[in-house]
């Protein structure tokens, strides 16, 4: 796992990262928010693991700015906080699991492994398929028949949207709003460009061709297979 560790006592940061690198995952170690938040906003992580009593913006501050940015990324938190309230607190913020110092080295690593699985199995269960499509939202992971496509953000976002409706008509207005926002400052021309640009990644490379027009009202996602007249 790809770890990222705020821990701001040098010695239980020195400490934790050494260990854990010699379990065999992957952690960078911040030791103050600031540089926690540079690392946030230029590298994906598996598990946060944070410290509540930060200097300036504590980690339980940390925990909900990502959660306020849709940042599902599991996160452990590292308390000297015993008590049920403050356990309480922590958890309604978005943290996944706690950890009270002073701790034994072995049971951070069993907590490791349990969000491990957790968000294994979350991100199974999230999993979105029809027509030989199959979308991982958790992860944006695309692929059709088995073969892995790469999607940008909107491509995917636009490609999800059809997922979960399959067979049903979607004006260019509903995919605009859904894919950029109700306020967004596009016009329903960059509708019809996405639309051409999944085309090239989702239906081209295949004999059956997925995405439908149906003129004059906008785009279909044909569930299973199943031939329209409108092409």
């Amino acid at each position: 796992m790809r770890i990222l560790l705020v821990e701001d006592d040098a010695k239980l940061g020195y400490m934790i990262q050494y260990k854990l690198k010699q379990a065999g995952h992957l952690v960078e170690w911040a030791q103050h928010s600031e540089e926690a938040e540079s690392w946030f906003a230029a590298a994906e992580f598996d598990l946060y693991i944070l410290d509540w009593m930060l200097p300036g913006i504590t980690g339980l501050e940390l925990c909900r700015q990502q959660r306020m940015k849709s940042d599902l990324t599991p996160i452990l938190m590292l308390t000297a906080r015993g008590e049920i309230e403050d356990r309480v607190n922590g958890l309604l913020t978005g943290a996944d699991d706690y950890l009270i110092k002073p701790f034994a080295f072995e049971e951070l690593l069993a907590r490791i492994t349990a969000l491990d699985r957790r968000k294994q199995t979350r991100r199974e269960l999230n999993k979105v398929a029809v027509s030989g499509l199959l979308l991982t939202p958790d992860t944006q992971e695309a692929e059709r028949d088995g073969v892995s496509l790469t999607l940008t953000r909107r491509e995917f976002q636009l490609l999800e949207y059809f997922v979960r409706h399959p067979g049903t008509v979607l004006s260019r207005e509903r995919i605009l709003n859904y894919v950029w926002g109700n306020d967004a400052d596009v016009t329903l021309n960059a509708v019809d460009a996405v639309i051409r640009l999944l085309r090239k990644k989702v239906d081209d490379p295949f004999p059956v061709k997925l995405i439908k027009s149906v003129h004059g009202r906008g785009y279909r996602l044909m569930d299973n297979g199943a031939e329209l007249d409108d092409t």
